[in-house]
């Protein structure tokens, strides 16, 4: 049976998202929390450990990608830096029909995910161990994601370069940002050109109880990425393409 902190979820992510969460998807959130405070002890996952902490900042902030129609409407999804498993699986406990590939380049964050797909159930979840940059070049993943996701990676010019490689002709990456990322947007309008992306539109939203900012940004692919990207792994963050 649900707790107060469950009903309070449950209420707020279907208040606000228009996201309807059963029983067992409650019970699957509350399975995840619990692996994720137990791993936390023996590898560094998350700082946010307090329950209704992970709730909000973790779980509820992964959910808002379900008020925008491109996220709610994919029918795969690639989520590149996953760390401790976020948007991408909370996404898929909300949306169970999607098929997710999770892609990061730390094998124990990997073990861990792993142990969290298991527990809960979740079918149609592929964990890869790699630098995107590597990934991104190869057949099974480039240009062939409906949506692509990253939370609080890095800059957008550096990410673009990441992540847009995965996403198929007319699907979105989108990125999950703090608040204020005009500076970011206005230096990664040349990365965006050079991988044949456009950024569509951003949506501002905040938490319910901390009501700090968060902002999406939603960037739509154009045309196949040429050839030449990603480069090598670590360049595209330590020279951006700006």
């Amino acid at each position: 049976m649900a707790d107060e902190l469950q009903r309070w979820f449950s209420e707020r992510v279907r208040t606000d998202l228009g996201i309807e969460l059963n029983d067992i998807q409650l019970d699957q959130y509350e399975t995840y929390y619990r692996l994720l405070v137990e791993w936390n002890e023996k590898m560094n996952l998350t700082g946010i450990t307090e329950r209704g902490a992970v709730y909000e900042k973790h779980f509820y902030d992964s959910l808002t990608l379900g008020a925008l129609p491109e996220a709610i409407s994919a029918r795969s999804m690639a989520d590149i830096g996953a760390g401790a498993g976020f948007p991408s699986i909370p996404f898929k406990i909300a949306f169970p029909q999607l098929v997710v590939t999770i892609v990061d380049s730390l094998a124990k964050r990997i073990r861990f995910l792993q142990t969290v797909v298991d527990a809960l159930q979740l079918g149609n979840v592929t964990l890869v161990h790699g630098r995107a940059e590597d990934i991104g070049r190869l057949g099974e993943h480039r240009d062939r994601y409906d949506l692509v996701t990253a939370r609080a990676v890095a800059r957008l010019a550096g990410l673009n370069e990441l992540c847009l490689p995965f996403v198929k002709v007319e699907g979105h990456f989108i990125a999950m940002k703090g608040s204020d990322n005009a500076a970011e947007l206005e230096e990664s309008a040349k990365s965006m050109r050079l991988l044949n992306a456009k950024l569509r539109y951003t949506r501002e939203l905040k938490l319910p109880l901390e009501q700090s900012e968060r902002q999406l940004i939603i960037i739509r692919k154009l045309e196949k990425t040429a050839k030449e990207y990603p480069r090598k792994a670590g360049i595209p963050l330590k020279q951006p393409l700006i």
